[in-house]
């Protein structure tokens, strides 16, 4: 390892020489010496010695070029012209005074390189960092840790920042592609649904609402007429009905962004079908409003169950029950997400959960039924019914989501404006109303 050393040091001695005899040499020999450990210890020693080499050129060519430029002035007196040696002497002059200038500038760098460090090009410093770099304030900061008191400034140079007063304006934020929507609610009401299409404008029925069944064991022969029973009938119907709505939107906007107006039919079609859940649920029946699963169902009644310390498992249980008598079978429930969750936070004495496992992935349900949790049921209220197979109800798609974009209107003609609608027609059909029971968890303290 001395050897290295030793061997370093005699190659940067050379190197010394062959800078003061030639820098453009020394230029070429000291990019060599990068190449190894041991040279790179010794090129901050070269580096230092460079520009003064190269300085030293510049002055000799320009004394060169002094004393041909005298030459030139006496040929031009004596001979109205240039000789062709000494033309040829000035441009390989002028040529060797470039070539150095540029040499001179690359070796400043390289030392500047070296000195912070040699890896790298050094990064701008701070005003601290020039501060505290400061010799004069190092020494007057071991003047002032011994007891000297005294003052001391000096100028800094400003620092290239992103600020906006330094060269904030160049730096360009970055955009993230597309829109940000806001979050949307889960709809799930019409996948509780039998759908069927239909070509009508209206679901006509007939619906049994009596039967008297007498039927019995009779003799061979019997004297007396044997039993009737009876049927009672009434006919109903669903009309169909249209949800729609419409926006105002520039013809070039949705031409030269696709991406707008795919965001607006999406947001269109999520504000047609969350309008549509809210009326199959909870639709009034009112005028044009369709007649929703919950305003038809039956009230709930306990159907003559004692339930000690009932809580909101025990009553859909019991609403269960409820539809079972109604000789109908009951598929869903319905609740709120906020008594979903109360549900699945009970836990025993112990503090166990008392069904709910927080590390797996589970199927809401309850009593062998899916549980659907959904916003579009107010918190304490719940229905539970028999929703899928078209027995108890069913759902009729006249039109499915359609989009229709016009300029009919003169006024939107001349300013390139277009209406862009959107709109489904459909019908609830409920066969059987007491095939789905309602009520509130309301007045229950506990899960």
């Amino acid at each position: 390892m001395k050897n290295k050393y030793i061997l370093a040091a005699i190659v940067t001695t050379v190197a010394l020489l062959v800078i003061s005899a030639d820098a453009v040499a020394g230029t070429h020999l000291l990019s060599t010496l990068f190449t190894s450990p041991e040279g790179a210890l010794m090129a901050p020693v070269m580096a230092a010695a460079l520009p003064d080499a190269i300085k030293a050129e510049l002055e000799k060519i320009s004394d060169q070029i002094k004393s041909q430029a005298e030459t030139a002035e006496k040929e031009i007196k004596a001979h109205a012209r240039l000789t062709d040696e000494t033309r040829a002497n000035v441009d390989k002059l002028l040529t060797e005074q470039g070539a150095l200038q540029a040499r001179l500038q690359s070796a400043e760098q390289l030392v500047a390189k070296l000195e912070q460090g040699g890896g790298q090009y050094a990064a701008p410093q701070s005003m601290g960092e020039q501060f505290t770099a400061n010799e004069d304030f190092q020494a007057w900061a071991a003047r002032a840790a011994s007891g000297g008191g005294s003052k001391f400034n000096m100028d800094v140079k400003a620092v290239v920042t992103s600020d906006g007063a330094s060269a904030g304006d160049l730096i360009v934020p970055q955009r993230r592609e597309g829109i940000i929507a806001p979050g949307l609610r889960r709809l799930t009401i019409r996948d509780l649904l039998n759908v069927v299409p239909t070509s009508s404008n209206a679901i006509q029925y007939v619906r049994e609402t009596g039967y008297t069944n007498n039927a019995d064991v009779v003799a061979e022969n019997p004297t007396n007429p044997k039993p009737e029973s009876n049927l009672t009938f009434e006919a109903d119907q669903a009309a169909v009905t249209t949800i729609a709505h419409w926006i105002h939107a520039s013809r070039q906007v949705l031409a030269d962004i696709p991406t707008l107006r795919g965001y607006i039919d999406g947001r269109l079609r999520y504000g047609l079908k969350l309008k549509e859940e809210t009326q199959l649920l909870k639709g009034s029946g009112v005028g044009l409003n369709i007649d929703g699963l919950y305003t038809q169902a039956r009230a709930y009644a306990n159907p003559g169950v004692t339930v000690q310390n009932e809580t909101r498992i025990d009553r859909l249980r019991l609403a269960l029950l409820q539809v079972e008598l109604a000789e109908a079978w009951a598929d869903g429930i319905v609740i709120s997400p906020l008594d979903w969750a109360a549900i699945e936070l009970q836990k025993t004495d112990d503090n166990a959960y008392l069904f709910a496992n927080p590390r797996g992935i589970t199927t809401p349900a309850l009593w062998g039924r899916n549980v659907v949790p959904t916003q579009s049921m107010g918190a304490g209220e719940f229905l539970v019914g028999a929703f899928g197979g078209g027995i108890a109800a069913e759902l009729h798609d006249r039109e499915d989501v359609n989009v229709m974009v016009a300029t009919q209107d003169d006024r939107d003609f001349v300013k390139n404006m277009v209406k862009i609608l959107m709109e489904e027609r459909l019908a609830l059909t409920v066969y059987r109303p007491e095939a789905f029971v309602k009520g509130t968890m309301t007045d229950l303290d506990t899960p």
